[in-house]
């Protein structure tokens, strides 16, 4: 990838303020609507102002001609991050996990409401949050808004402040103070989502099936496994199903882990009900029969189930059951994470993936036969599509000028401690990948992690 500006290009005596671009990014590989050619991208006022074949002339202050080894994407779109600052920032903080995003190929997250504190649970915890992100953020920052008990009165003034929709939990979500709903509960506030047209987001699983279920101690992966099963999913799941269908309120399944919850989301959908579903790069690259005993890094809720379950969710994606692929970061400082020694009763439960994800599942991805463009369509078109942000998730005239630029064909080997994330532990240290990311652009403008350039947004914006 080399940079020329028009002041410096051989022949160009056009001054660089004249020129028709700020930047043209040009290259052999450029993805654009499903396809992939050799391709310029124009970007005027950190917007896609042109998209043109290859070898038509254009010029621009800037030049940036990509390899032949590269290909230039949209950025990715992660819609379930938890960034845990203010409150918890030595798990993660808006700097590290908007660093390692960038690292990553994501150029846009939405922030979930838990695990900071305060919650994002009223409008004032919502201003101190944007206020914290907006000093630190390398790339734009969107939030989420939480559903808890009693913060019904809440729900409308988030909306209006822009919030993206509000997320559940249907039982006790790890911190004390974002408390769950009852099914219930959840329901009646997708009744009042419904009077504006916000978007309930379900962590689905049911409180009392986990509660019959044997409690997990010890360092083997089986027993943690046992204690959330995938029965607890599918209630949950079903639970949200009818909710939806009742209220017509749009629901969206978070991190979907229990393959046999498939056909009742299939049948959900054929039958119109207004919901969608995303699972996570551990989900679909991970597998309970290869986790080692103690090896706490891989805990999350819900788990990471069989390989035969993995199968079975990359069909899902395939026919479009799966929406959306998201990370669902979740990290927590090193000694939470390996509390007990190895003890999934007693460690953090929780994956962290953030600056990984598109190496993970074009990895995958590649080895199962599935293109590239397809990877694309669910880590950004999708995922864009799920909070309505127009101008994010392609390369389009009109978009945001946010890119990533991959090489599909680059080894890496995962080293936690050189990510970007606050907290070197993540399950997958040391393992090998194809497909690195090479840079990120946002707005037209290459993230150099050492000026915060990105902007909040909130719902409403094109």
């Amino acid at each position: 990838m080399t940079t020329t500006s028009a002041e410096n290009a051989p022949g160009t005596t056009t001054a660089a303020e004249s020129v028709a671009y700020d930047l043209v990014l040009r290259g052999p590989r450029v993805l654009v609507d499903g396809t992939t050619a050799p391709r310029q991208v124009g970007v005027r006022d950190g917007r896609v102002a042109a998209v043109v074949p290859y070898d038509e002339p254009l010029e621009g202050a800037r030049t940036v001609e990509l390899g032949d080894q590269q290909v230039l994407l949209p950025g990715l779109v992660d819609t379930h991050v938890h960034v845990n600052e203010p409150g918890r920032t030595e798990w993660e903080g808006f700097d590290s996990a908007t660093r390692a995003a960038a690292a990553g190929g994501v150029t846009t997250l939405i922030d979930m409401p838990l695990n900071s504190i305060p919650p994002t649970v009223d409008v004032a915890a919502l201003e101190e949050k944007q206020a914290v992100a907006a000093a630190k953020a390398h790339i734009d920052v969107g939030f989420w808004g939480g559903a808890v008990p009693g913060n019904e009165s809440d729900l409308k003034p988030l909306h209006d402040a822009g919030v993206f929709g509000f997320k559940c939990f249907l039982l006790h979500s790890g911190v004390d103070e974002f408390a769950p709903l009852t099914p219930e509960a959840m329901e009646a506030d997708m009744g009042e989502l419904a009077e504006f047209d916000s978007l309930m987001i379900v962590h689905a699983e049911d409180a009392t099936t986990i509660e019959s279920a044997p409690v997990p101690a010890g360092p083997g992966y089986a027993g943690f496994l046992a204690s959330r099963p995938r029965a607890a999913e599918n209630a949950a799941i079903q639970a949200v199903i009818e909710a939806a269908r009742r209220t017509g309120a749009r629901a969206h399944i978070l991190h979907l882990s229990s393959s046999d919850a498939l056909d009742a989301i299939r049948a959900a959908k054929a039958n119109g009900v207004r919901i969608t579903v995303e699972t996570c790069p551990h989900y679909l690259t991970l597998e309970a029969e290869a986790i080692p005993d103690g090896a706490t890094a891989y805990k999350c809720c819900p788990p990471i189930r069989e390989r035969a379950n993995r199968d079975l969710l990359w069909e899902a994606l395939l026919d479009g059951t799966i929406d959306c692929i998201v990370s669902d970061h979740s990290p927590s400082t090193v000694e939470l994470k390996l509390a007990g020694g190895g003890d999934f009763g007693e460690a953090w439960g929780g994956v962290s993936s953030l600056q990984l994800g598109l190496s993970l599942i074009w990895d995958e991805a590649k080895r199962r036969g599935i293109a590239l463009e397809r990877v694309v369509d669910w880590m950004a078109t999708n995922t864009s599509r799920l909070v309505g942000l127009e101008r994010k998730g392609r390369i389009a005239v009109g978009a945001d000028a946010d890119f990533a630029v991959f090489e599909p064909e680059t080894a890496l080997r995962v080293d936690a401690a050189h990510l970007h994330h606050r907290n070197p532990v993540t399950p997958y240290d040391g393992r090998e990948l194809t497909g690195v990311v090479a840079g990120a652009w946002v707005r037209g403008e290459p993230v150099d992690f050492e000026t915060p350039r990105g902007e909040l947004i909130r719902r409403g914006e094109a």
